[in-house]
Parts: C-alpha cells; sequence; structure tokens
C-alpha cells in the first residue's frame, strides 16, 4: 500500500466579472478495493453551493451553484488516498476468453453492449487497416491488447494539446501524434472495433513529472475481461495500469468527463485564462 496526496487546481480568470453558471466537478477518486479516501478538502471560490451525487457511471459527481458574479474561478482540491493495487499481471481469464476472438457470456452482454458501440462510426475503416497492420489476429486477449497499447505508445508522437474535446481515431491515425485523452480514443475505437467492451477513464497519474507539479489530469483505457473485471490498459506509457494510476472518473463516450466542466454570462466577447495545476507526491 502507499500513500498519495492529491493536489489540483484550476483557475479561470475573466478581464471584467462574469456571472458563473452551474459547474460540475468529477475530481475525487473513485474508491473500491484497491483505493481508499483517507482525507480531502475543496476550496472554491467565488462563494458557492454544492451538491455530491453519483452519475450514471458511478462516478462521484459535484454540482456547484456560484452565488455572486465574479472576475475569477478558483477550484482547489486536496485528496490523500492508500492504493492498494500492486501487481496488475496478477489475474486470471476465464478459459473461455483466453484466446481472442470470444463470446461474453449472455448475462453480460446486455450489460456491456452500451461499451462495445463505437463513437466515431466513419473512422471505423482506418481503425481496422491499422488493425490489420498489427497483426493481433490469432493472439491471445491479453497480448493482443498489449499489442496494441504499446504499438500506439511506440509508434505516434505525443503531445500536449489544450483544446477541449478527443481527436477522432482517424486524425491520430493520420497525423500520428495527439494526446493521453486522443491516445486513449483510439484505444477504445480498436476495442470496440473487435468486440471488447471498454470506457474512457479520466484520473491522475504519480510520476517523476507530477511529483515536482505544474502537470495536468490524465487519461487511458479500462477493456472488460471475464475472469478480472475491467483492466486498465495506459497508451500514452504502454503500460497495464498499476498503482501509479488514480481513476477519478469513467464513461462510455471519451468527451464525456472533463475535470471541469461549465459555462458563464458575460456582456460582450469574453476569453478567460485558464491554468491548471496537478501534483501527486507520495507520502510513504
Amino acid at each position: 500500500m502507499q500513500r498519495l496526496r492529491i493536489q489540483h487546481l484550476t483557475e479561470y480568470l475573466f478581464p471584467t466579472q462574469v456571472t458563473l453558471n452551474q459547474h460540475r466537478l468529477l475530481l475525487r477518486p473513485r474508491e473500491g478495493h484497491d483505493v481508499r479516501i483517507e482525507s480531502s478538502k475543496l476550496d472554491i471560490c467565488p462563494s458557492y453551493k454544492i451538491k455530491w451525487q453519483r452519475d450514471v457511471f458511478d462516478n462521484s459527481l459535484g454540482v456547484v451553484t456560484f452565488l455572486e458574479p465574479s472576475d475569477k474561478l478558483t477550484i482547489a482540491s486536496e485528496v490523500i488516498i492508500q492504493h492498494y493495487e500492486q501487481a496488475p499481471f496478477d489475474f486470471l481469464l476465464e478459459e473461455y476468453a483466453v484466446n481472442y476472438p470470444f463470446t461474453y457470456e449472455i448475462g453480460d452482454q446486455v450489460d456491456l453492449a452500451v461499451f462495445q458501440r463505437p463513437i466515431f462510426f466513419n473512422d471505423q475503416t482506418m481503425v481496422n487497416d491499422w488493425l490489420q497492420q498489427l497483426g493481433i489476429y490469432g493472439m491471445q486477449t491479453f497480448s493482443l491488447l498489449v499489442k496494441m497499447n504499446q504499438a500506439i505508445c511506440n509508434q505516434f508522437r505525443y503531445q500536449i494539446r489544450e483544446e477541449p474535446g478527443v481527436q477522432s481515431p482517424a486524425y491520430t491515425l493520420a497525423q500520428r501524434s495527439g494526446s493521453c485523452r486522443d491516445y486513449a480514443t483510439l484505444f477504445i475505437e480498436a476495442c470496440r472495433h473487435l468486440g471488447l467492451a471498454s470506457r474512457f477513464v479520466s484520473g491522475y497519474l504519480h510520476a517523476p513529472a507530477t511529483e515536482v507539479g505544474n502537470a495536468t489530469t490524465h487519461a487511458w483505457v479500462e477493456v472488460y475481461l471475464p475472469g478480472t473485471g475491467w483492466k486498465g490498459f495506459d497508451p500514452t506509457s504502454g503500460e497495464v495500469t498499476g498503482n501509479r494510476h488514480i481513476a477519478v472518473a469513467v464513461a462510455r463516450d471519451p468527451q464525456a468527463i472533463p475535470p471541469v466542466s461549465g459555462s458563464f454570462i458575460a456582456t460582450g466577447l469574453v476569453t478567460p485564462m485558464m491554468l491548471v495545476n496537478v501534483q501527486v507526491n507520495s507520502l510513504d
């Protein structure tokens, strides 16, 4: 077990006072047998009210209503967690799922169907061509996923993008570059093209860069594998996820779970400046 402190600061600076509409926050890590929240603190300015709820994917969602206009929005989260995931390869698949292709059990098919449906229907030809080039057919299921994961990591050029949303898989394949969320989107669409249930994960990564701060949130993928459940793959690093990865939210659609989302009302054209700083430190 390791203890980690996650500090996440988001600031919006406006050139004039604006009216802040309701904002949605996805900042609290998903708890389970592998992650426990030891303490949490949330500081928001201007004055506000917050309501916590669970969304359709059981993510912890904070809905914030602001009580006054402001020329600055600050959201500062600090969470200390206990992370117990130590051995990402310590699992066994059900015998019927060891080799690809396989069919999920009837009892799971209805629940998993939504995670098998592509988002980018027009990109399926390019995704299929890329999969054909990898030569993954006839492999064991887990080896297939590892090869896909490492291929994205090794064949593409990583870049930080500040624009909202994700690139389409076809654009990422054509440009041979993208951010972590673009890599995850390509991996998801490739999995779904193969009939494997997959979902997008937004969260934090404990790495040397996030120890010193000035980092951002991270994104990766979980694939449903019978016998072990939702298993994480990070195509940015090419690794199977373990105790360096802290999931905050999961979704079917890669564009559905930004850490902070909302809008504002202003007079005239107002473009805010956004500042984000994420720091993840080991407390051991």
